[in-house]
């Protein structure tokens, strides 16, 4: 069992993806109010060695020594992936021994107004960061940055790093009715987008419960409405997570531990994880499959989030 790889696991956007986690539950330099990872435990903008890069190693050589190729190689999990210091060391490392993998990084883009930062994503083959407001009122409100860390700085990093990036950006844009979905929102975000020039915008929405209550998920209509205010011809709504199902990998024997644990009791998705010894990100790919299929419910709890067999399904 690896503690820094996860997976492959089934990804709507990059297939069969083996994960990279750099960055201890949850380090991040934002609190996002939609994280289905949960809430930021360490709110900080300091780069450090959060996990020792031998041990990221070791685990990558023992994988490709004993495992076929995923699709992807993708570096997301339990943070911000670009807060370890070495994330450029590590990208290098799998060039050297995997040089026909593409390589990903899933970030929330805060730190790409660091040189250093846009140096060591310069060597990966695509970069996806994210960017839900572009004023300060809504980065504040749905992303819950650390403190320091403010809109005008995000997007110059973004639009920094997209002129000099050789790769593929591919930029998400994660919709809450309510918090981002304003005219006014929505036409501030055009501003940014035309800026930036990403080479895809995904909108993207909610899947399951985030950090706090009373959110809801964007239907595909309000989404096919923004991506019309929009007005971009390089805009795409993210395909539904049931598809994930239709990737060969897809690996029922997860899916099969996950309702045979919750059926025995409702679990968190911190249970989950513990219970099963599989990683936030992993689990998290198969709830989705397992909620759109109506085979599982959340359920808000005094402790949190529960996933519970739904009633249709026990019967």
């Amino acid at each position: 069992m690896y503690k820094y790889l996860f997976g492959p696991v089934p990804s709507r956007r990059l297939g069969m993806s083996l994960g990279v986690d750099l960055v201890p539950k949850k380090v991040c330099s934002l609190d996002c109010v939609y994280c289905e990872v949960g809430k930021t435990t360490l709110l900080t903008m300091q780069r450090k060695e959060y996990i020792k890069l031998d041990k990221v190693k070791n685990e990558l050589k023992h994988f490709f020594s004993n495992n076929p190729d995923p699709d992807y190689i993708t570096f997301s999990g339990s943070g911000e992936p670009t807060l370890n210091i070495g994330i450029g060391d590590i990208i290098s490392y799998i060039k050297e021994i995997k040089p026909l993998i593409p390589v990903a990084v899933l970030t929330n883009g805060t730190l790409l107004s660091d040189p250093e930062v846009r140096k060591a994503l310069s060597q990966a083959n695509l970069v996806l960061p994210s960017l839900d407001s572009a004023t300060e009122q809504g980065f504040g409100r749905i992303n819950r940055p650390a403190q320091g860390l403010n809109i005008s700085t995000y997007l110059q990093g973004v639009k920094d790093f997209a002129n000099e990036f050789k790769g593929d950006i591919w930029l998400e844009v994660f919709i809450l009715p309510g918090y981002n979905d304003s005219p006014e929102e929505i036409h501030e975000l055009k501003k940014a987008l035309v800026g930036i020039n990403p080479k895809v915008v995904q909108l993207n929405t909610l899947d399951r419960p985030g950090t706090l209550s009373g959110l809801r998920g964007a239907t595909h209509d309000e989404l096919q409405q923004i991506s019309d205010m929009l007005e971009l011809n390089n805009v795409v709504i993210i395909a539904a997570s049931a598809k994930r199902k239709n990737i060969l990998s897809y690996r029922k024997d997860i899916e099969n531990a996950i309702i045979e644990t919750i059926s025995r009791r409702p679990c968190t998705l911190d249970d989950l994880t513990t219970l099963l010894g599989k990683n936030v990100s992993e689990i998290n790919k198969y709830l989705d499959v397992l909620e759109a299929d109506k085979k599982i419910e959340a359920v808000e709890q005094s402790r949190g989030v529960f996933y519970q067999l739904s009633e249709k399904y026990e019967n």
